[in-house]
């Protein structure tokens, strides 16, 4: 294995600096309100050296949503071998709902948004979402044989509302109403998520 160099090193720390600035802006601000100037003036660094590292807001974008499907394999990969289908999804939906909590969840475009034509054109994010959809995928299968989850649901139904967890709007309005601390809040939302409204 190559050895890194100070360089390289300083330059990906750099890089993780600005894509958290990225993370940050996109679940605040969205992307079409999110600026160049911004993500430079949250990372200390000038745009000119920003614009060395990444050559677009699309690709500041797609690099930050990139990251975060790293993060979500990475946390799949690191799962007991042990563990259930179910409380493998679980504990994805747990660390969307944390992520999101801690502001770092990036919100998903809008379907006219120019991000949704630059991310279908980006090939790492496509064989990321196809990577975690297939992990996914196969947990919720799994879950449906062993009768956690309806037989009854298309998987991909559940899939996407699994998806739609990591950036949903209740997370947000409990946090704000402050009646709740963040681990009771992630608490609720994984009860009605995995059992439902009824009693």
């Amino acid at each position: 294995m190559e050895a890194v160099s100070f360089k390289q090193k300083m330059q990906l720390a750099r890089e993780d600096v600005i894509l958290e600035a990225v993370n940050h802006l996109l679940a605040s601000k969205g992307f079409e309100l999110m600026t160049v100037d911004e993500v430079a003036a949250e990372a200390g660094i000038a745009k000119a050296s920003l614009y060395r590292h990444f050559a677009s807001k699309e690709e500041l974008a797609a690099a930050a949503m990139v990251r975060m499907l790293d993060q979500a394999l990475a946390l799949a990969d690191s799962l007991p071998e042990q563990a259930g289908p179910l409380e493998k999804l679980q504990a994805l939906a747990r660390w969307a709902m944390q992520t999101q909590l801690a502001g770092q969840m990036p919100a998903l475009p809008h379907a006219n948004s120019a991000l949704v034509g630059a991310l279908s054109r980006h090939q790492v994010y496509l064989e990321r979402v196809f990577q975690l959809s297939d992990r996914m995928g196969e947990w919720i299968v799994q879950a449906q044989e062993q009768g956690l989850l309806a037989a009854d649901l298309p998987p991909q139904l559940i899939l996407y509302n699994l998806f739609a967890r990591a950036c949903d709007p209740v997370l947000h309005f409990l946090k704000v109403s402050g009646a709740h601390s963040d681990d009771e809040i992630i608490a609720l939302l994984l009860r009605t998520t995995f059992t439902g409204l009824a009693r």
